[in-house]
């Protein structure tokens, strides 16, 4: 399990960056009406940018000299 994280861990970093991110936005940005999809509610905005923090973020991998990519 601990080498499972270890290999992983891009992908909870980038995913708790995004889950705070998204919070904060639907906190102070969110939306006036109410009709948008994503950040008219919080848990919604907060899963939806947490799976795009953790794509993002966890699509970054250094890559050793051979072009194998290094976890």
């Amino acid at each position: 399990m601990k080498k499972w994280f270890l290999t992983n861990k891009r992908y909870f970093i980038g995913a708790t960056i995004g889950a705070l991110g998204g919070f904060l936005y639907w906190k102070y940005v969110g939306c006036l009406t109410g009709t948008c999809a994503i950040t008219s509610n919080p848990f919604r905005s907060t899963i939806y940018f947490a799976v795009l923090g953790a794509l993002i973020i966890g699509s970054f991998k250094k890559e050793n000299k051979y072009g194998n990519s290094n976890n």
